[in-house]
C-alpha cells in the first residue's frame, strides 16, 4: 500500500481532539511532498473501506421476526472507498483517507485497495477492529445494513490529510465520518481557496449517533458544501420532508447546490436556478447496495467539476446508479464512463462530453 505508516505510523493527535472512541488515540502523520511522489488525486473521499457480508434472505425480517438466508458472499465496500471507486471509474483521478484496524479484515481491505486505482497513501491501518457490514438483501434487491467495528469511528484528520483535501479538485465526506473529522473538515472547505465539498447525508440520525456527524454539524455542512446530498430516508430524518420539499428546505437554509434521492422513484436536484425532477431509469434489480454512492460519484465528476448542465448530469448520475443495482455488492455494476454513456445513448439520452475539464475513461 503506497505511502502509508512510511515512518512508522500515526503520531500525535492530529487536531482530532477529544470526540470519538473513547478518547482513542487520533491519527496524525508526516506531512510534506516528497520528490517522486505522484499528482495529487483530483476527488478526495473520506469515509470507510469495508468488507461487506451479505446474506441473501427469503424476506426482510420484521422486529422479532426472522428469516432464511440460502447465500452467503462478501465483497468489499465503504461509502468512502465506493464513492473513490466509482470516481476512478468515470475518469478521475481519486484518493481515500481512512483507518483500517490491525485485523484479518484490515489487511484483505488493505490488499484490496493496493490492488484497485485509488491512491491509498492516506490509509493507515491502527490498532482496533476493521469496520464491516453485514447486509441483508431480498429477492427484490432489497436490503438492511448493520455496521460493525471501531476503525471508521477512530478517524481523525491529521495536518497532511487536511492538505491533501485542500489541494484536490473536489473533496467528499459522508455522515458517517466521527464528527471530529467533520468540523476539522468544515474549516478546510470555508478557505477561501478551498475546493468544492460534497457532503452526504448517508443516514438518518439515529444511525449517525455515537459515530457520525451531529445534527449542529450537518447544519453546517447544508451551507459548507457546494453539493448536499441526502437519500428520502435521512432526509426525512433530518428535515422531516423528502423530495421537492426537502430540496426547497435545504435551498432555503442556505444550500448550494442539493440532490434529494429517492431510489426507482428518482431525484430533486436544486441549484440557482431553482428545483430540477428528474426520474429513475428502469433496469432489473439485483441489489440495491451502493447505489446511492455511485448516484453520488457520478455527481461530483460531472455536475461538480464537469460543468454539466443540471439535466444532463442528473441524467448521467441516475444512469450511473441504475448500472450498479444490476450487479451484486456495492461495486458489482459500477460502470465507466463509456459504459454510462453507452446505457444513455440506447435510451436515446444525451451522454456526450461533461463538459469543460472533463475527461475520458481510464
Amino acid at each position: 500500500m503506497t505511502g502509508r505508516d512510511a515512518a512508522g505510523g500515526d503520531t500525535g493527535d492530529g487536531g482530532g481532539g477529544g470526540d470519538g472512541d473513547g478518547g482513542a488515540t487520533a491519527d496524525a502523520e508526516p506531512d510534506g511532498t516528497l520528490v517522486g511522489d505522484p499528482p495529487a488525486p483530483e476527488v478526495v473521499t473520506v469515509g470507510a473501506a469495508t468488507v461487506d457480508r451479505t446474506y441473501r434472505v427469503t424476506n426482510i425480517p420484521e422486529p422479532d421476526g426472522g428469516a432464511y438466508a440460502d447465500t452467503v458472499a462478501e465483497a468489499f465496500g465503504g461509502v468512502g472507498a465506493n464513492v473513490a471507486l466509482a470516481s476512478a471509474r468515470l475518469g478521475r483521478s481519486t484518493g481515500l483517507i481512512a483507518r483500517l484496524g490491525d485485523d484479518d479484515v484490515g489487511a484483505r481491505v488493505a490488499a484490496d485497495l493496493d490492488a484497485s486505482p485509488i491512491d491509498d497513501a492516506r490509509v493507515r491501518r491502527k490498532s482496533g477492529t476493521s469496520t464491516h457490514c453485514v447486509i441483508l438483501r431480498d429477492g427484490d434487491g432489497k436490503r438492511s445494513i448493520v455496521t460493525a467495528g471501531d476503525s471508521a469511528k477512530r478517524l481523525r484528520l491529521s495536518e497532511a490529510d487536511r492538505a491533501a483535501l485542500a489541494g484536490a479538485d473536489a473533496a467528499f465526506l459522508t455522515a458517517y465520518n466521527p464528527d471530529q473529522v467533520h468540523r476539522d473538515a468544515i474549516e478546510v472547505a470555508r478557505r477561501p481557496e478551498a475546493p468544492p465539498f460534497v457532503f452526504d447525508l448517508s443516514g438518518p440520525l439515529a444511525e449517525l449517533a455515537g459515530r457520525g456527524a451531529r445534527e449542529e454539524t450537518i447544519d453546517r455542512w447544508v451551507e459548507a458544501a457546494d453539493l448536499f446530498v441526502v437519500g428520502e430516508v435521512a432526509a426525512e430524518s433530518y428535515l422531516g420532508c423528502t423530495g421537492r420539499e426537502a430540496a426547497a428546505e435545504l435551498r432555503s437554509r442556505g444550500a448550494g447546490r442539493v440532490a434529494v434521492t429517492a431510489g426507482p422513484d428518482g431525484a430533486v436536484l436544486g441549484d440557482g436556478e431553482g428545483l430540477h425532477e428528474l426520474p429513475a431509469f428502469e433496469v432489473p434489480v439485483v441489489d440495491e447496495t451502493g447505489a446511492g454512492d455511485a448516484y453520488a460519484a457520478a455527481l461530483i465528476v460531472r455536475w461538480v467539476l464537469g460543468g454539466d448542465d443540471v439535466h444532463e448530469a442528473g441524467r448521467f448520475a441516475a444512469a450511473a446508479a441504475a448500472l450498479n443495482v444490476t450487479g451484486d455488492g456495492a461495486r458489482g455494476g459500477l460502470a465507466t464512463r463509456a459504459e454510462v454513456e453507452s446505457f444513455l445513448a440506447e435510451r436515446g439520452e444525451r451522454g456526450g462530453r461533461g463538459g469543460r475539464g472533463d475527461r475520458g475513461d481510464r
